[in-house]
């Protein structure tokens, strides 16, 4: 019997099974070199620079999973999103403010103590990931063909994704309540914990709870539950991966959708197969971001790239001597005092002044006062060169 087949009476929460992934020898290796590497990507960074960093991975985060639904935004039109300069063409204005909602969402789940409370799994959590996702994206974003998307809403007609034809809406509650139910990672290994992780991914996308914005909400899922797990951070993005896949992405994504193939394939309702090949793609994902952003971060590299990027500015007149001083003791000591300027340049004070002046504004540095202590800023137009790639799609 095909799935579309399935009569209603049938839709049990069984069908959801297997939950979990064979723990294969492969897997096991992938999501112990997954906990290792990520312990090790903050390492030789002060914590005010990985502030700073978790704003700019933000902006890519939300430039990629949108990137993944056909949403192009360019990261410097991201940037004026966030200091509220719209563009009058109204399809891009949208464009913007759909970025800037999920970098809002982003923000909350890596920096709001509430937030960090909740139960990430529950029915509850993920109606409210999609709600502050939702309300604020412009009204043209809740047009879903005749039928209007309602922010924090379960889907309320029957829909066909491909060949996937997902629970029908009378049935998500008890779906979403058996998901809540084995996704609990409080009881698990860390091993299994990331096993979950992965797994998790798939099945939110397979019961897809939501009219709209099931791929961005369940990203933001993914991202908040490595968090809960202590794998995740705000300094990478498995969206950064998964949109530069796109293809073999939503291709594991359908194999996983099948139904189990055979009596070698599991003794669940879908493919045990299809699960483990899924799981095996998204965590090789995760641990490929997390080398790609360790490598970038790297202290020593890190400084060597802005000090190039300074010293071409420098002959260009754009910034002045002494630039460099600066923005590597902001580095170093995550935030410089405005009176150790002239010390840390060597100048006289009014002439420090005038470098730290064309450094904030020019966003290299940042306060959040006047007259308050400076640390490491990352435009758009600089973190192009000092962390090369990071927007290559």
């Amino acid at each position: 019997m095909s799935e579309s087949a399935i009569p209603y009476r049938q839709y049990d929460p069984s069908l959801l099974e297997p939950v979990y992934p064979q723990r294969t020898r492969n897997l096991e290796d992938l999501a112990i070199a997954l906990a290792a590497k990520s312990g090790q990507l903050t390492q030789g960074l002060h914590p005010i620079v990985l502030r700073s960093l978790g704003e700019l991975v933000r902006s890519m985060n939300c430039y990629y999973s949108n990137l993944i639904e056909g949403h192009r935004t360019r990261p410097i039109d991201i940037e004026r999103a966030l200091a509220q300069d719209f563009s009058s063409d109204l399809e891009q204005r949208n464009l913007q403010l759909e970025a800037k909602a999920h970098i809002e969402v982003q923000t909350l789940l890596d920096l709001d103590p509430t937030w960090q409370t909740l139960d990430v799994v529950s029915p509850e959590f993920i109606q409210r990931l999609h709600h502050e996702f939702y309300q604020r994206l412009p009204e043209a974003f809740w047009q879903f063909g005749e039928v209007s998307v309602q922010p924090g809403a379960w889907r309320s007609v029957n829909v066909q994704i491909g060949r996937h034809v997902p629970p029908p809406p009378e049935t998500l509650t008890r779906f979403l309540d058996r998901f809540a139910q084995v996704y609990q990672s409080e009881r698990l290994s860390k091993v299994d914990q990331i096993l979950a992780a992965a797994a998790a991914h798939h099945r939110f996308v397979w019961i897809h709870p939501f009219l709209d914005g099931n791929g961005r909400v369940v990203r933001l899922f993914s991202h908040a539950y490595f968090q809960r797990i202590g794998i995740g951070s705000s300094l990478w993005s498995v969206s950064r991966g998964l949109a530069r896949q796109m293809q073999e992405y939503r291709s594991c994504l359908a194999q996983a959708d099948q139904q189990r193939r055979n009596d070698y394939d599991g003794r669940g309702n879908l493919s045990m197969a299809g699960l483990v090949e899924f799981c095996e793609f998204f965590l090789e994902t995760c641990i490929d971001q997390i080398d790609f952003m360790t490598k970038t971060l790297e202290p020593t590299q890190l400084l060597n790239r802005i000090e190039a990027y300074v010293a071409i500015a420098v002959q260009q007149k754009s910034l002045l001597p002494g630039s460099y001083l600066l923005l590597k003791a902001a580095f170093l000591e995550g935030e410089v005092a405005r009176g150790q300027a002239s010390a840390i340049t060597g100048y006289q004070e009014r002439q420090a002044r005038s470098v730290l002046k064309r450094l904030l504004e020019q966003g290299l540095l940042v306060a959040d006062s006047p007259k308050g202590a400076v640390r490491l800023g990352f435009p758009t137009l600089a973190a192009e060169q000092w962390l090369p790639r990071l927007w290559a799609d």
